[in-house]
């Protein structure tokens, strides 16, 4: 059972700190989820009957944590979810990755394909009409046994984007063994595969508030999980 980590209420934004292995939507009945769990707790806190509506505005894969921001009414989530497709949100990720990059800050730029029925990306060539570009900016904030903690600057925000941009360079995410990584994340050797955490996290978002229109900035912190990996939030700015 995961516990639910609430880091931001302002009217009708709603925000989580979601932990790795927590599926963020479209979990199969009966197992747990995100998105239940967000609507039991508003369910709860104003004593809604019925039926719980939240608005959905984007969403990280399993064994990523970090920033999840809803909405509890529809045109709230629907003026949030805009500034997501327009690209206008902040998005600043913390990565710990095997091997240091070998310029501690700089810039990638890819084309990706996402391969057909199958829930994986490759680098491939502008010609490609059904690639999409993808850009990310870096900067290495520590290096710790040989394993280099990066802060990251989304874009654009493809499809397990910042997970093939390093992989395929050679720096893969710990525990990202789908690109490239040769280990596990610590502690999760003997985990179900579905379960494992990789050491990426969106630690921070900056968007519009939907009513106000002033700057909201959302902050998560790192897994108490990543001290194994010798980083702590003590790190980050």
């Amino acid at each position: 059972m995961h516990a639910l980590d609430i880091i931001c209420e302002d009217g009708p934004v709603i925000a989580v700190n979601k932990p790795n292995g927590l599926i963020s939507q479209g979990a199969p009945p009966g197992q747990e989820n995100l998105i239940e769990q967000v609507k039991d707790y508003i369910k709860l806190k104003y004593d809604k009957p019925g039926n719980v509506y939240l608005g959905v505005t984007h969403r990280l894969d399993r064994p990523v944590s970090g920033v999840v921001v809803f909405s509890r009414n529809s045109k709230c989530a629907a003026r949030i979810s805009e500034q997501f497709a327009q690209r206008t949100v902040e998005k600043r990720y913390l990565a710990v990755l095997e091997t240091p990059p070998e310029q501690p800050e700089g810039k990638l730029e890819d084309w990706l394909f996402r391969v057909p029925d199958e829930s994986r990306v490759i680098i491939s060539r502008e010609h490609n009409t059904q690639a999409k570009p993808a850009n990310l900016s870096y900067q290495t904030i520590a290096v710790k046994q040989g394993k280099a903690l990066v802060s990251i600057l989304l874009g654009t925000g493809r499809m397990h984007q910042i997970r093939i941009q390093f992989g395929s360079r050679g720096y893969p995410i710990i525990g990202d063994l789908q690109y490239g990584a040769k280990q596990h994340f610590p502690g999760f050797q003997n985990a179900p595969r579905s379960e494992e955490p990789i050491a990426l996290h969106a630690w921070r978002l900056k968007l519009k508030h939907p009513i106000r229109y002033d700057d909201l900035t959302i902050t998560a912190k790192i897994p108490e999980s990543w001290k194994r990996l010798g980083f702590s939030d003590d790190l980050i700015q």
